[in-house]
């Protein structure tokens, strides 16, 4: 199963029989069984039939609209995957405060191990960069979050080690990018146009995950409840941080395999990938979620991953099972 990415501007998705065809003027630039899919993620100008829609519900394919640089503007899913039981048991561990609590301690626990792991693998192969006091940040905040007593310390813990975590990517960014600070709305520069980018895919990837496993993608732990965010793909999102996003931008940019001419710069002042070097990118990233590692309990890839992790999150508050977060290997 893929994730159908759509970036061919004014181009028309219809169904023919069980099979979804992508159309521009006369041509057809794709076509692909339904079965073969389990999302479409549309950027820009992409028109749809109705008929390509119901395609979708029939066979339970969320599709979600983005501009081209990648802000989601809204989901279209069938209704038949709501779990109320799954919602109510939701709402009522957002009420219990020790809950709220331990789980959020679990995400930052994952997010911070994740970003040692990270940054010691890159040390292995480049041991002459100097990331002693980043790494020494990071353990440091890794102790501290685990004596942390409210969320108010937590949050203040994982901003202190995001300065850790970032200086130390600006120093693995290797050849002729350069990332000095983190910068979003607009990125100011490639390295963190591509970092916006990955992060906006993984986020809205576990927020149709969730959605279709019938949680509230709305309601978080961790991250507070925020008009318009799927504040509970935020909280899961947050051990898949660098194992996923920061590794596959470093490896896009150290490997090479794209440059700084693949960007352009638009009226704001922000750097986005043009058309052709987008779908490289989209090859590239679809590639390394699906690709095979080995975990304690056997084969799996980052795209099981975020769903391994629902579904734990769903026992969890069902009161079936203890919330872990996701650790990857040293």
């Amino acid at each position: 199963m893929a994730t159908l990415y759509i970036t061919e501007q004014h181009s028309i998705l219809r169904k023919t029989g069980e099979r979804l065809i992508l159309q521009k003027d006369e041509d057809i630039l794709l076509d692909v069984p339904c079965h073969k899919i389990d999302a479409v993620l549309m950027f820009g100008h992409v028109q749809f039939t109705t008929q390509a829609v119901h395609q979708l519900f029939d066979h339970g394919i969320e599709m979600a609209l983005l501009t081209r640089t990648g802000k989601l503007k809204g989901h279209l899913v069938s209704p038949s995957t709501k779990n109320i039981q799954l919602r109510l048991a939701q709402f009522r561990k957002y009420e219990d405060p020790d809950f709220r609590m331990a789980v959020s301690k679990a995400f930052l626990e994952g997010k911070l191990k994740n970003g040692l792991t990270f940054v010691r693998k890159f040390l292995k192969n480049h041991p002459l960069v100097d990331l002693s006091h980043e790494v020494e940040g990071l353990t440091e905040g890794l102790k501290a979050s685990g004596r942390a007593q409210s969320l108010q310390e937590l949050f203040g813990i994982e901003g202190t080690a995001a300065s850790h975590h970032f200086k130390a990517l600006g120093k693995m960014v290797l050849g002729e990018f350069a990332f000095s600070r983190r910068s979003k709305r607009p990125p100011e520069d490639p390295a963190n146009a591509l970092l916006s980018f990955t992060y906006t895919l993984v986020f809205n990837e576990i927020a149709s995950l969730l959605d279709g496993l019938g949680f509230d993608p709305y309601l978080g732990f961790y991250h507070h409840p925020s008009y318009g965010r799927a504040s509970l793909a935020a909280d899961l999102m947050e051990e898949f941080r660098a194992p996923v996003a920061d590794r596959f931008v470093l490896n896009l940019i150290n490997r090479k395999t794209l440059k700084t001419e693949d960007f352009y710069i638009r009226e704001n002042g922000g750097f986005y990938l043009k058309r052709d070097p987008m779908k490289r990118y989209f090859s590239e990233f679809e590639a390394f979620l699906n690709a095979g590692f080995s975990m304690n309990s056997g084969r799996t890839s980052f795209r099981k991953s975020f769903r391994s992790q629902a579904e734990k999150m769903a026992r969890c508050l069902q009161g079936e099972d203890t919330y872990t977060p996701f650790i990857a290997k040293a």
